[in-house]
């Protein structure tokens, strides 16, 4: 499940006490102006954030594929399949996958490579351009961790509904009928609920991209202003408020780092991303007693997420705490034993601990399940060596 896009930022809690129902109170009436720190962030250095305008336009090789291809009594439907044929066939754009990539539409045309979120943004602009009835839409899928460096990121989804302009709905996807253009297709495959979003949400979540890209950087200025850019351009979009909270842990402003989680969670009061980086700020502040029951409500909403139990493995791992990792890759893969990445952080697990035998076949179990054929190769590659490491101890 490798294209799936807005990253928010998380530092992982490892240790939990029991469960309980208790709830608690964390939500706070608070003027969003005052969660800025623009003296602190300040820089001589101009950034220049991309408007609105510019993530969105087209150049003139753009706007000719539109008319050349696009501009014609084609339904919807067949538009879409014309312009996503155009995009990933290799006779023409070829585009390939880049989970850094995020870039405009412009940029991810002419470069040829694009994470989720710019492929969306290039798509529904090319859309737009064909005259064609699209909209962005936010898919509610289960929590979801990718580890970058000491970070791990919690990734959400988005795609694109079309609809013809006759008021008839008609069901559009890359490689079958659906009503959405989607560029996950595990997400596509599973219809989890969505809903409708509007550009600035959208646009939002790009400059919460780019802000958690440049956090993971430790480039903190940068992060700041495109994070700020985003609580901007969506003051509703709670995810950036959270990655703002973050910045200020990071830059030792513990007070206003705890009032932009805080509104994260008055903003969406099921942010479990949010909820647990104010806990792990709480104890780190010796505030145990008002963590705890966060920590507990968290627990008990995560423990049936196989995501959960692979972050809490992936944790493990780069901590070199290798028998906890393959219990924690083991549980996530008795509540979904689908997902190839489960079964290649099991594979990396039992190399560390030199039994090559058990790692060859989740490695080859990896290779069976991914679909995605630059995942598939280096899945392939890890295996040959795992095969001829395996022949060189015998």
């Amino acid at each position: 499940m490798k294209s799936r896009y807005f990253v928010v930022l998380l530092f992982v809690p490892l240790l939990f006490a029991c469960q309980n129902n208790q709830d608690f109170p964390v939500s706070q009436n608070i003027n969003q102006s005052n969660l800025y720190l623009d003296e602190q962030f300040n820089s001589e250095d101009s950034i220049s954030i991309e408007t609105s305008h510019e993530v969105f336009k087209l150049d003139d090789d753009m706007r000719a594929m539109v008319q050349a291809k696009l501009i014609n009594n084609l339904t919807a439907s067949q538009k879409a399949k014309v312009l996503l044929e155009h995009l990933f066939d290799e006779e023409n754009i070829s585009l390939n996958y880049e989970g850094n990539a995020n870039v405009t539409a412009i940029q991810a045309y002419r470069s040829k490579s694009a994470n989720c979120m710019s492929l969306t943004i290039m798509a529904y602009a090319l859309a737009k351009e064909a005259g064609m009835n699209i909209s962005f839409q936010e898919v509610d899928v289960p929590e979801y961790w990718v580890r970058n460096g000491q970070y791990s990121l919690l990734t959400g989804h988005v795609n694109l509904i079309v609809k013809e302009n006759d008021g008839v709905n008609r069901r559009v996807v890359w490689g079958e009928r659906s009503t959405q253009i989607d560029f996950d297709p595990f997400v596509a495959k599973k219809h989890f609920p969505s809903h409708i979003i509007k550009k600035h949400t959208l646009l939002a979540m790009f400059y919460n991209n780019k802000g958690a890209e440049a956090l993971v950087n430790n480039d903190l200025t940068t992060a700041y202003q495109y994070i700020k850019a985003a609580t901007q351009t969506d003051p509703l979009f709670a995810s950036a408020w959270g990655n703002l909270g973050i910045l200020y842990k990071l830059s030792n402003n513990y007070d206003i780092a705890e009032s932009a989680y805080r509104h994260a969670v008055s903003l969406k009061p099921n942010n479990l991303t949010s909820l647990g980086n104010l806990a792990l700020l709480l104890n780190k502040q010796g505030r145990v007693d008002e963590a705890k029951p966060i920590d507990e409500y968290i627990f008990k909403r995560r423990i049936k997420n196989p995501y959960y139990h692979a972050l809490l493995a992936n944790e493990a791992f780069f901590n070199k705490s290798y028998q906890q990792a393959l219990q924690h890759y083991k549980k996530a893969i008795s509540l979904d034993d689908e997902q190839h990445e489960f079964y290649f952080g099991l594979a990396k697990t039992y190399f560390k601990q030199d039994r090559l035998r058990l790692a060859k076949r989740a490695m080859s179990k990896a290779v069976a399940l991914t679909k995605a054929k630059d995942t598939q190769r280096q899945y392939i590659a890890k295996l040959n060596l795992l095969k001829e490491f395996e022949g060189n101890h015998h």
